[in-house]
């Protein structure tokens, strides 16, 4: 039988110049959608764009509240100051690599977070004009929607000075994703803030950066199947009790998995992201191949394997590049061989940055 390991894949490698963003540490936002300027800004770019890459949520046992942002994939969104919009209002001119989105602005995920943000900002006396460039396809399991949310976000506030912070911006996103997948902060988190991100508390939403170790190689191994697995599709499938045995592991496994990020230990992390006994036994069956797919990944050489936020995606690490190919390999021949899907494998690093300017034309 012959395997395909590279099939042509809306998965986009992405380069672009290295950002200045600094981090920020633990914060809590207790920022709402109302206003949060008091006088109206004056735009400082006639025109800007973003990127905000790609996430993988829940990483096993951490569902809904671990994330982190993966290198080189995600979504971009160019903006500007458009005096054929109507003031306070956003337009979306043009959709590309998906033809599935809506172009209205309030069934959008980049529309929605767009307008939240302009609230945020007060700003009434400016129309936006915006674009979108999917490098992400729907229904992934790579934060699709929260890689739309987080780009436009980070535009609009860009384009009038930057004077919100990411726990605004992070808020601004997930009112977009409270619309689109649920309320969840997992994906547009790590999306804003890059890195490792554990959200402490939902109410108020509290975020904490999980640092991993600059000086240690991690490489994520993510291999996406052509099949669709619709987030609000894949949560209804999850069990509404479980008993305390599981929730007990789960929370140890989750524990095991934070404190392995913070050590750098990729061996450890694998093994918790690996472990989860509520989540992953639900979705996997309704994925074609999963379930042999985390075998072959294992049996490879991968510390550990999982699916990616919702599916269909399947998500391996490892600390060598090389190696991370050789086990993509054999998880796309298990996809084919026991799923009957064609899949493309990626191996990326950590995006430790989150969503940022990449491009702006002063005004």
């Amino acid at each position: 039988m012959a395997i395909c390991f590279q099939i042509q894949s809306p998965l986009k490698p992405i380069t672009f110049p290295s950002s200045t963003t600094k981090r920020v540490p633990s914060f809590k936002c207790k920022a709402s959608f109302s206003t949060t300027t008091t006088t109206e800004l004056e735009p400082v770019f006639t025109s800007v764009k973003s990127f905000a890459p790609a996430t993988v949520a829940n990483l096993g046992p951490g569902f809904d509240f671990l994330g982190a942002a993966v290198d080189g994939l995600g979504d971009f969104v160019s903006l500007s100051i458009d005096p054929s919009v109507s003031p306070g209002h956003v337009t979306i001119s043009e959709i590309s690599g998906s033809s599935k989105l809506s172009p209205n602005p309030l069934f959008n995920c980049a529309g929605i977070a767009a307008i939240a943000t302009m609230k945020m900002l007060n700003v009434r006396s400016f129309g936006l004009s915006l674009k979108l460039e999917k490098g992400l396809p729907l229904g992934s399991g790579l934060g699709s929607s929260a890689a739309s949310a987080a780009a436009a976000a980070v535009a609009v506030n860009e384009i009038f000075g930057a004077k919100l912070g990411v726990d605004q911006l992070v808020l601004a996103g997930l009112e977009s994703e409270a619309k689109v997948s649920g309320y969840h902060a997992d994906n547009i988190a790590p999306a804003v803030m890059g890195g490792f991100v554990l959200i402490k508390s939902y109410d108020p939403l509290e975020l904490k950066p999980l640092i991993f170790p600059q000086n240690q190689e991690l490489f994520f191994i993510l291999v996406s199947p052509e099949f669709e697995a619709p987030t609000k599709k894949m949560r209804a499938a999850l069990p509404a009790e479980i008993g305390m045995p599981h929730h007990v592991w789960n929370c140890s496994q989750a524990g095991a998995l934070v404190a392995s990020v913070l050590e750098g230990d990729v061996v450890g992390l694998g093994k918790a992201l690996s472990s989860d006994k509520i989540v992953e036994p639900k979705r996997a069956p309704l994925i074609p191949g999963m379930e042999a797919v985390k075998k072959a990944a294992i049996k490879a050489g991968a510390f550990g394997c999982t699916i990616s936020g919702a599916g269909p995606t399947a998500v391996a690490v490892i600390d060598n590049e090389e190696e991370g190919k050789k086990i993509g390999q054999k998880m796309v021949e298990a996809f084919l061989e026991e799923g009957h899907l064609r899949s493309v494998a990626m191996v990326k690093k950590l995006d430790r940055v989150g969503a940022r300017l990449i491009e702006g034309v002063p005004r």
